[in-house]
């Protein structure tokens, strides 16, 4: 049976398949935009960072906020101190658009990743021409070579490169590929299922001059300060904020988190 990832991998490839355009014209056209924000900068600030996802819906948990107004949602979450975005630009499978990343980016400064699946050099291209400063690569979703290729241009286009894992045979892919910002994923993107300490577990492993991301089951401000204290330098958080009846407040509280006496202090 196919799984989550299966199904969204084979979407996207299939896409990709169909898509005519010239590279070398997408590179040169990504080169004309203006410079990305200094992503991977403002999660190595000193204190736990909060990346704040837009977040329509998603395969396991259905519809969020299929309504939201992703320029009043960043402005929220900027106002509550978050350090970055992520912005779901998937429009089968989380609702996303491209125009929701740009909506989010007309309304505030932070910086932004384009949370999407990418599968080929054109997706690397399509995050800079859609005014995102950082792309995401799944090492399970790719090839050693198309890890190390994509890697590769984003750094060339000036992108951040959000390298995610999900346990230690992945990291080591990752670190291979000369990843310098790896997230752990403690959702499995085959079942879809959180493991709260799979982000722990990975700590130790990661060398100390990367930059590291705690991504999916953070539910609360314990939740944050238990990660920081495993050493990581960021959060990302979707669902407890898209789903927040106060979007501010819940960012703002992980990030007061970590200058309240918790471990993250």
């Amino acid at each position: 049976m196919a799984t989550y990832l299966d199904r969204i991998l084979a979407d996207h490839r299939a896409r990709a398949a169909q898509d005519s355009r010239r590279v070398g014209g997408l590179v040169e056209a990504a080169r004309r935009e203006p410079a990305p924000r200094p992503f991977r900068h403002e999660l190595g600030r000193e204190g736990l960072a909060v990346i704040a996802e837009i977040k329509r819906r998603s395969p396991s948990r259905g519809d969020l906020a299929v309504d939201l107004d992703p320029a009043a949602v960043a402005t929220a979450y900027a106002a509550g101190g978050a350090s970055c975005l992520s912005v779901l630009t998937d429009g089968r499978f989380f609702g996303g658009s491209a125009a929701d990343l740009a909506a989010a980016r007309r309304a505030v400064d932070l910086p932004m990743l384009r949370k999407d699946f990418t599968v080929s050099e054109a997706d690397v291209c399509d995050a800079r021409l859609m005014g995102a400063d950082a792309v995401l690569l799944i090492v399970a979703a790719l090839a050693d070579a198309e890890l190390v290729r994509f890697r590769a241009l984003a750094d060339e286009l000036g992108l951040a490169a959000l390298v995610e894992v999900h346990d230690e045979a992945e990291l080591e892919r990752a670190l291979g590929a000369g990843a310098d910002l790896v997230g752990v994923n403690q959702r499995d993107l085959f079942t879809f299922e959180v493991d709260r300490h799979r982000a722990e577990r990975l700590a130790p492993e990661i060398p100390a001059d990367v930059v590291t991301v705690a991504e999916s089951g953070v539910r609360d401000p314990a939740d944050a300060a238990r990660l920081a204290g495993a050493g990581f330098d960021a959060v990302l958080v979707g669902e407890t904020l898209v789903c927040a009846p106060d979007r501010e407040a819940a960012v703002r509280s992980l990030v007061q988190e970590q200058v309240s006496g918790s471990p993250c202090s």
